[in-house]
């Protein structure tokens, strides 16, 4: 394994296509999450139900996420890497400038428009950090890969903890949707300066290998099976988002807690994301091991939502310190995305690290749906706990099988 000097670390950490990657994901994750810190006040203002519209829009976005991360990965393996990052912000800055003026549009039902805008700007969202985290990963050395796209996505997370003080200090939901859309047309300035990965130019020059072909991961037992794994290990971190940090209101009675503001449970979520983030690469780096740093981060969440939703949480103030745990614990989220990028060969490798974040994020509908079924029957801290229980044995099942690729060559196809 070749042996860096710090300056040379440095050098490769800091290069353009890191800084932009990473500044395009803190974009990325602003809008994502926007709506989510916004839900209550701006459906309130709107004069719509918190919770039952709120989690229909939530659906809508995600499954734009989940169709744009199909759209983009198969975009991205047939015409590059930048064409995703142009369009795909292109897309979802728009999307989020419409969602400020939502209270002046009046032509067609205010919650449908607001469902569709948000599922416009989930399919513009959905390319983001997979061709982002394809590109580091081509372009750094295989030594430094866990390192490079752990500093994107650590300091893109921090972009959720911007979105909540963005909307505390505007006092307003709609000025934080504006600032979202302005912030994602700046960047795209920046972007005219990065240029292709050399790995995917020199896959341009074979024109008889095909490129981006989705449906072939589920035509070979062995690339469906990995594929599958990948998008599992993924599952525990926005079953912690999607539910213990986004439906927060939700569990407050039965924890005898007066209130608990969402937004500011999802922003504690990303802080300890983001320190999770940083945090997993430079385990995997001193353990040689993706799989080994996965799984130790997801028994350490673990521990944090059983003592949360058995006791642990019995104040607002300690409600927010279990989602900064959980977002801790959940912080391989680069990790499990480079994972999945270097299972595939550069043919497919845009496809698949666009669509399996995005087919996680897609999954939170099926988790919701779950968790408003076990409502029915049982308590909110039991309905979660059973959805934990799924997202959590699929997760570690999949970590401990999947293949390690900690120091993969990444030059081949499929």
């Amino acid at each position: 394994m070749k042996q860096f000097t710090p300056q040379e670390k440095w050098k490769h950490l800091v290069s353009f296509p890191v800084i932009i990657a990473a500044l395009g994901y803190f974009v990325d994750i602003y809008d994502l999450l926007l709506f989510g810190i916004v839900r209550v006040p701006s459906l309130t203002e709107l004069g719509m139900d918190v919770d039952t519209v709120g989690t229909q829009i939530i659906n809508y976005q995600m499954t734009g996420l989940l169709l744009g991360g199909i759209l983009w990965g198969i975009f991205g393996d047939k015409k590059g890497r930048l064409s995703v990052l142009f369009g795909s912000i292109v897309v979802y800055s728009l999307a989020n400038i419409a969602c400020g003026f939502l209270p002046q549009m009046h032509f067609m039902d205010q919650a449908t428009l607001y469902a569709v805008l948000r599922f416009i700007a989930g399919i513009g969202l959905a390319g983001e950090l997979g061709a982002g985290i394809t590109l580091v990963s081509e372009s750094l050395p295989k030594e430094l890969r866990a390192l490079g796209t752990s500093l994107v996505a650590g300091f893109g997370l921090l972009g959720a903890v911007v979105a909540q003080l963005t909307v505390q200090m505007a006092d307003n939901w709609t000025t934080a949707y504006f600032i979202g859309g302005i912030l994602g047309l700046l960047l795209l300035v920046l972007r005219i300066r990065v240029t292709e990965s050399g790995i995917y130019k020199d896959l341009e020059k074979n024109t008889g290998i095909a490129k981006g072909n989705f449906l072939s991961l589920f035509t070979n037992k062995v690339r469906c099976i990995k594929y599958l794994k990948c998008i599992a290990i993924g599952l525990p971190t926005w079953y912690c988002i999607g539910i213990l940090a986004m439906m927060a209101n939700q569990f407050a009675p039965e924890m005898g807690i007066t209130t608990i503001v969402p937004g500011k449970a999802i922003m504690w979520g990303y802080v300890g994301i983001s320190v999770g983030d940083f945090a997993s690469g430079f385990i995997s780096h001193a353990l040689h091991s993706r799989k080994k740093a996965i799984l130790y981060m997801m028994l350490f969440t673990i521990v944090g939502v059983v003592w949360m939703l058995f006791g642990g949480a019995n104040s607002e103030n300690s409600y927010y310190f279990f989602c900064a745990w959980l977002g801790l614990g959940t912080g391989y989220w680069a990790m499990f995305v480079t994972v999945a990028a270097e299972q595939f060969g550069t043919n497919m490798r845009n496809t698949t690290t666009t669509t399996v974040p995005n087919m996680v994020r897609g999954l939170l509908p099926v988790m919701l749906l779950l968790f408003d079924y076990f409502k029915q029957t049982q308590t909110v801290i039991m309905a979660a706990l059973w959805v934990g229980i799924l997202a959590f044995g699929l997760g570690i099942y999949a970590t401990l099988t999947i293949p390690e690729t900690h120091n993969k060559e990444l030059d081949f196809v499929e």
